[in-house]
């Protein structure tokens, strides 16, 4: 799986969060300066052609949705992270966000909570 550029992680987020998204839907959805509807229609047939949408033709327009889950792209981008900047450690990882987040005790019990929740049967 590819990494998205900025402008194209923006894009996929607004889909992600609709499920299933028209040009000027995502548009809508999109910090400002909104962007031109060529511009955003571009950026969604390149997403589609890296094979991370799919389209479904109304009339004269395409509905997009999503053909990866966000779950799945943030595991990649997550292990992509923990491979460049962590030697591939994951406690090295959360030890780095515990300090640079200046997480309190409860903060870090939380975490420790539910890591362990996640770990049982």
């Amino acid at each position: 799986m590819q990494i998205l550029a900025k402008r194209e992680e923006q894009i996929m987020q607004v889909i992600w969060n609709l499920e299933k998204a028209f040009v000027k839907e995502i548009i809508e959805h999109l910090p400002e300066p909104k962007p031109h509807y060529n511009t955003i229609a571009t950026m969604v047939k390149i997403l589609q052609d890296k094979g991370f949408l799919s389209a479904e033709k109304f009339g004269n327009t395409y509905r997009y949705e999503p053909l990866i889950s966000l779950e799945d792209y943030r595991k990649q981008d997550v292990e992509s992270i923990q491979k460049k900047y962590f030697g591939g450690s994951f406690s090295k990882m959360l030890s780095h966000f515990a300090k640079e987040e200046n997480l309190s005790d409860d903060d870090l019990d939380e975490i420790v909570r539910m890591i362990k929740d996640q770990k049982k049967p």
